[in-house]
């Protein structure tokens, strides 16, 4: 009798342990279905931007960065993020502390210790202002002017906000708060599974 109630008991908690699974990866975020981000170097943008006019989002990142990471498992991979930055915006990676010349602007910027240890580029600083904090995603208008720095890691839906803020001009007359209050966006919201386990009957 007692190994007939373990056995049904084991039973439920597999079948609660399944629905929690199950509910779990019905609330992750949608699968990029076939949509990626198109990631270019700063010199690229900058040769693209000669020939077709877009504006260019820059997420300045490093190795080390474990919120860069996930930032690249969660939003940039985010089919409604992806689509929106490929059609919009020309987007760069940006290693803070790559060793490589760029030259832009009648200037090359270069890491000026390059073979020590988490020593940052100078463009790096220079499209943060030397407030290097990572994750921190930059945007610039169509002319490399800058817009505005969004440091530290952003959901999908915190992003989506941001990307379409500047991408449909919006940003010359409106306020961010009054945008960001009214604004209805696509993404869908991953939801936190439950908490607790039910209780179960003995």
């Amino acid at each position: 009798m007692k190994t007939a109630k373990l056995v049904l008991v084991l039973c439920l908690s597999g079948l609660i342990l399944s629905g929690f699974v199950l509910l779990k990866s019905q609330n992750a975020p949608a699968a990029p279905e076939g949509v990626k981000m198109k990631w270019y170097t700063f010199l690229e943008a900058v040769e693209l931007n000669k020939k077709e006019k877009r504006k260019i989002f820059i997420d300045v990142y490093t190795d080390w960065c474990g919120w860069c990471k996930v930032m690249d498992k969660n939003t940039f991979a985010n089919p409604v993020v992806a689509k929106y930055m490929n059609e919009k915006y020309y987007a760069v990676k940006l290693n803070a502390e790559m060793k490589d010349t760029v030259f832009f602007n009648n200037y090359n910027f270069v890491n000026p210790s390059p073979n020590t240890p988490r020593s940052t580029h100078q463009l790096a600083s220079s499209l943060l202002n030397n407030k290097l904090s990572y994750p921190t995603t930059v945007f610039l208008d169509e002319n490399f002017a800058l817009l505005t720095q969004v440091p530290g890691y952003k959901k999908p839906e915190e992003m989506e906000v941001i990307m379409k803020f500047f991408g449909e001009n919006v940003y010359p007359n409106t306020k961010w708060e009054e945008y960001n209050k009214t604004f209805k966006g696509e993404v869908v919201p991953a939801q936190p599974a439950p908490a607790t386990a039910p209780v179960i009957p003995h």
